[in-house]
């Protein structure tokens, strides 16, 4: 995988929006910074905070979204934003925001996206790390309908692929699709894709407070008769946000990562999963190269 050199963006840049979760109006800040840096988010909301690295140490376990956590304070549902910087290759950034959630947007990241780019990109003076997959990790769901495999590839790069599959009766239906991660593939294909629930999940949501100020028209709603009060931006929208999901989830390894990421029905818990094994088993790697030596 050819070396490049480290990015972060050349002037401040704001979204703001309702939390999809809290119902909130939030206002988020994207920050330069230094190189080395990383990722990191502040809850500019609690007057004591610190700034938590987006790294999948802080990685904390939650259904349908990826939280982080330090000292107490968390960030939830971050994947659309860490989506929006890494498929950009922003690599160091801090990021404010005055709430525990980014705000929802319309589910995708394009308009974390589209402010990233209007706030320009510095090139930095030092190297990205790179992380080769080392041979093939993976990652299943202990009822077994859903996993994620990693392996190496001589082509230079990520490429994830994704399949979409809740069975014959499923409301939504079987998609599959493969994209190699560039700035230029994101913005064409992932970065517009938004978040998708089914009627019955959405409803139980808001059943427990959360999605207050949503409606159908604000996200990608499935019903027995498809998609309720809204369209389909591509007929594979659905899957193609997973693999945003991915993106934005295997980021958390604070690094480029070179090889192939299989995923079949893989979510957020099972995506920081296997961000672990890649780190064990290059870390073993390097342990057998060193006692090699």
């Amino acid at each position: 995988m050819p070396a490049r050199y480290q990015n972060t963006i050349a002037r401040p840049a704001t979204v703001e929006g309702v939390g999809f979760l809290g119902g909130a109006d939030i206002t988020l800040k994207f920050y330069p910074a230094p190189v080395n840096h990383g990722i990191t988010f502040l809850r500019t909301d609690e007057p004591h905070a610190e700034p938590i690295p987006a790294l999948v140490e802080f990685a904390v376990p939650r259904g349908r979204r990826t939280a982080i956590s330090s000292h107490g304070l968390c960030v939830e549902m971050i994947e659309h934003v860490m989506a929006a910087l890494a498929g950009l290759q922003i690599d160091n950034c801090r990021v404010e925001l005055d709430s525990f959630e980014p705000p929802g947007c319309d589910g995708s990241s394009l308009m974390f996206a589209k402010a990233l780019l209007e706030a320009g990109t510095v090139t930095q003076n030092a190297r990205r790390e790179i992380i080769e997959i080392p041979g093939l990790s993976t990652a299943e769901a202990e009822d077994h309908r859903s996993s994620i495999t990693a392996t190496a590839s001589s082509r230079p790069g990520l490429t994830i692929s994704f399949e979409l599959d809740y069975g014959p009766d499923a409301w939504i239906p079987r998609q599959k699709a493969t994209c190699e991660i560039t700035p230029e593939t994101f913005m064409s294909e992932l970065a517009h894709c938004r978040t998708f629930l089914l009627k019955e999940e959405a409803d139980y949501l808001q059943a427990q407070g959360l999605g207050s100020r949503l409606t159908y028209k604000d996200l990608i709603i499935w019903g027995p008769q498809g998609v309720i009060d809204n369209e389909l931006r591509a007929p594979d929208e659905c899957v193609r946000h997973k693999i945003l999901d991915c993106v934005g989830d295997l980021a958390l390894i604070g690094a480029d990562l070179q090889g192939k990421v299989d995923c079949w029905r893989s979510g957020h818990l099972l995506n920081a999963e296997i961000v672990r094994k890649i780190k064990d088993a290059r870390s073993l790697q390097q342990s057998q190269r060193r006692r090699a030596a």
